[in-house]
């Protein structure tokens, strides 16, 4: 294998900013809150240039800290999470999809949550949180002490929605990325009254579909004349466009909300505040003229807004040109709050702090790589290698428009030696294991979740939508039907087996069997539950053309007890003497493990 240069150090410090970083914190570790926007693209501010909404709370953050010019993500979402997780590119974490078990950042890395809460912190993530949901992937066996949100890709209703609190099903009352706001206020806010330190990791779940708004902010924008347009118009679609801006509106709005919270706690010149987006907008819309969107790797799908304030240690309108990327963050993070850690992996990652103290201080060169669908870009600081092999200069031409392969030969060269070491040394078979089954019975939840996302099956049986994320399965109709999960047990037990559920009333009398190896229990079905599909009543968009599921609300069915042994194991539903007209539809199988080591910590 050819050898693959990372740099992996921090800037060489000078004793001055040594000293200054160590005073920053006043000798109290600094609070540090995390915002993560979920398909906001660079140019969905007004600071940016977009005339067709108003950001001010994110304009005043950007204002009075600092903010990156040339910041990068991965194109899509769970990948962007993993690199901010872990400070490293999101292959070598096992990351290799956005669902069906291929979000999972592997259970041997080290997250920036268990960095913080190692150092005392109170730590706790609230919205989306796409990196795993059984344990050992669940924010709670994670090193966040409290978690309140989801843990699939996207959510299928942003309105009194079901959500899970620290492994448990809740529903919430009112619009999602206010609820989620609202818990994170109030954590921060008791963990203040206790004297702890705290990170905060909110991950909103807009402007990503499904496209739901509140009414006063689509009141807004329902007839709202667009004006700064995509860079190709004809690609734009101007009512999901106006349903973006209407929830990046509301995301300005919390952040203003924070913000004032902050202030009045009187915290907030020892507070860290981030904000940033997980890639490119989810929409042909206005993007700086810059080239491509979500699922590129093109400027415009990896561009993202990077604003981070934090008034004891970074001047009011710092810019910073530096290229930085998603990566940088957990080291940036843990030196700016003071924490001394050896990593349990080599970092990607670089930490940026010292810049704030020292503007003459030159980041080492280097290349951010972003990659997806089996492409691969690479940026420095002046040039884009993008995953064609043509060449740009990005300041002065962000857009992409002129290629300087053929002029710049021996630097094309260089860019794609490059791409081929950090492909061979990343992209390997060990870091995209399809096969790795879901986990039940580990330590850290009692109760483990096995969504319809994440199952396979046979017959007749069909998916609720092209999406898994917040799908179910439908069409079961047979007893030659199949459904089944791959999983490895953690621990021997006994475990409370419960189905959510819906089935017609000529389902009554139905058998259900849960088979695992040589165990089998059965109930049946005496029920029926018949509920309608929701949530297109909020939708300013029709999801359906996107190939996005609805949502209903589950009956619970107990199948009863079942021994599980230690080990690999395909846990398999179905039925005997089926007796439904219609289809029976199937959304989750839950394991609640009765003692032993698989218990809530």
């Amino acid at each position: 294998m050819r050898p693959l240069i990372l740099f992996l150090t921090l800037f060489t410090l000078h004793p001055s900013t040594l000293t200054l970083l160590s005073a920053a914190s006043g000798g109290n570790p600094p609070n540090v809150l995390v915002i993560l926007a979920d398909d906001q693209g660079w140019g969905d501010l007004s600071l940016h240039g977009n005339q067709n909404l108003d950001t001010p709370a994110l304009d005043r953050l950007a204002a009075e800290g600092a903010q990156f010019t040339n910041f990068y993500v991965q194109p899509v979402c769970s990948p962007t999470r993993a690199e901010f997780l872990t400070g490293r590119y999101y292959p070598r974490s096992g990351v290799y999809s956005t669902g069906a078990g291929g979000e999972r950042i592997d259970a041997d890395e080290q997250l920036i949550s268990e960095v913080f809460r190692s150092a005392g912190y109170a730590t706790g993530a609230f919205g989306k949180w796409h990196s795993g949901t059984q344990a050992p992937y669940h924010p709670n066996t994670r090193g966040f002490d409290e978690f309140y949100g989801f843990t699939s890709g996207h959510w299928g209703s942003y309105f009194d929605a079901l959500l899970d609190h620290n492994g448990e099903f809740v529903t919430s009352t009112g619009y999602l990325p206010d609820t989620l706001a609202t818990a994170a206020l109030e954590f921060i806010e008791q963990q203040h009254k206790a004297g702890r330190p705290s990170f905060t990791y909110l991950a909103l779940p807009t402007p990503h579909s499904p496209m739901q708004t509140t009414e006063d902010d689509w009141a807004r924008f329902k007839h709202k004349k667009i004006s700064s347009l995509a860079t190709d118009p004809e690609e734009e679609d101007l009512q999901h466009t106006r349903a973006a801006l209407a929830m990046v509106e509301n995301i300005d709005e919390n952040v203003g909300r924070i913000l004032d919270r902050i202030r009045e706690l009187d915290i907030e010149e020892s507070t860290i505040v981030v904000y940033f987006s997980d890639n490119g907008p989810n929409g042909w819309r206005y993007n700086g003229s810059m080239q491509g969107k979500k699922g590129g790797t093109d400027e415009g799908g990896v561009r993202s807004p990077l604003f981070i304030r934090y008034p004891k240690a970074i001047s009011p309108r710092t810019t910073i040109n530096t290229v930085t990327g998603s990566i940088d963050l957990l080291p940036t993070l843990g030196q700016l709050a003071g924490i001394e850690w050896q990593p349990r992996q080599p970092l990607d990652g670089i930490s940026l702090a010292p810049v704030f103290f020292d503007s003459d201080l030159k980041a080492p060169l280097r290349l951010l790589y972003s990659y997806w669908n089996d492409r691969v870009s690479a940026r420095s600081q002046d040039y884009r290698l993008d995953s064609a092999g043509r060449l740009f200069h990005i300041p002065s031409d962000r857009e992409q428009k002129h290629d300087l392969s053929q002029q710049k030969p021996d630097l094309t060269s260089a860019f794609q030696a490059a791409v081929d070491n950090w492909k061979e040394a990343l992209l390997i078979p060990e870091n995209i294991n399809e096969a790795r089954p879901l986990t039940i019975g580990y330590p850290g939840l009692a109760t483990t979740q096995l969504p319809a996302r994440d199952a396979d099956w046979t017959g007749n049986i069909n998916r609720s939508a092209r999406w898994p994320n917040c799908s179910y399965l439908t069409d079961w109709t047979s007893d030659t039907d199949r459904i089944t999960f791959d999983a490895h047990v953690g621990q021997t037990g006994t475990y409370k087996a419960i189905i959510l559920y819906t089935a017609p009333e000529s389902s009554i009398g139905t058998e259900i069997i849960l088979t695992a190896g040589k165990n089998k229990i059965f109930t049946r079905i005496q029920k029926a539950h018949t509920p309608p599909a929701y949530g297109m009543e909020h939708d300013r968009v029709d999801r359906s053309i996107a190939g996005e599921s609805y949502v209903k609300d589950f009956a619970t069915l107990d199948l009863g007890e079942i021994e599980l042994q230690k080990g690999r194991v395909t846990l398999e539903l179905q039925t005997s003497g089926f007796k439904a007209s219609q289809a029976i539809e199937f959304r989750l199988l839950s394991l609640e493990a009765k003692g032993g080591e698989a218990i809530a910590n």
